[in-house]
């Protein structure tokens, strides 16, 4: 079976739906507290921290944030970009506006995911989520300026939300010459949009909320 082959395609659009899928039962399974639900679309063997594998270690910890911080949540997604990278494995990025109730405050978020998706025994499962937030702050202040993460009772921090891309850095670092037509890179190759945005960028470290 060559990859241009029907059966292929019919199979990558399968996989595409499936992952999608997997992104919108994580919004629902954790907004409504359906915490077996949650952690069974993650691989079993996942890694929780630094020592720490399992679906049990993750339903502990995701029990703990969710009872210590929010008494409510719900996940708004966005677009979803997918990337096969074998018939097995894919990555993908997915934009996530949330709302809390934080105790006195309703905070939203701007996020993204940048997720890697394996295949296991015929089913997709999440084998890293890595969230990626530009801010977070109180509906009624805008986080205007720098450390746009403001959660009640914590000193504020910057988030990751560019982190992942280079290009956010380099667009900033350097104006072009007025009259001068920039130079333009030859486009991505079929399936590498989201790596070669990456350019190498090793994984930021996030900070728990």
């Amino acid at each position: 079976m060559t990859p241009d082959s029907l059966q292929a395609r019919l199979e990558r659009l399968e996989a595409i739906e499936e992952i999608r899928q997997l992104a919108a039962k994580y919004a629902l399974s954790l907004d409504m507290r359906d915490l077996d639900a949650h952690v069974n679309l993650f691989a079993e063997d996942i890694r929780v921290g630094r020592e720490q594998v399992g679906r049990a270690p993750l339903k502990a910890w995701v029990d703990s944030t969710l009872r210590d911080q929010f008494s409510g949540t719900s996940h708004h997604l966005g677009q979803h970009l997918i990337e096969m990278l074998d018939a097995d494995h894919a990555v993908g990025v997915v934009y996530s506006k949330n709302e809390h109730e934080a105790g006195p405050e309703w905070v939203t978020m701007q996020m993204l995911y940048w997720d890697d998706y394996e295949r296991i025994a015929g089913r997709w499962y999440f084998r890293r989520r890595l969230p990626c937030y530009w801010y977070a702050s109180d509906l009624n202040k805008p986080p205007i300026g720098e450390r746009k993460m403001r959660w009640p009772g914590r000193e504020p921090y910057s988030g990751t939300f560019h982190d992942l891309f280079p290009s956010w850095t380099a667009f900033w670092a350097k104006r072009p010459d007025k009259g001068q037509l920039p130079a333009v890179a030859a486009p991505a190759p079929l399936e590498q949009f989201l790596l070669t945005l990456r350019r190498g960028a090793a994984a930021p470290k996030i900070r728990v909320r």
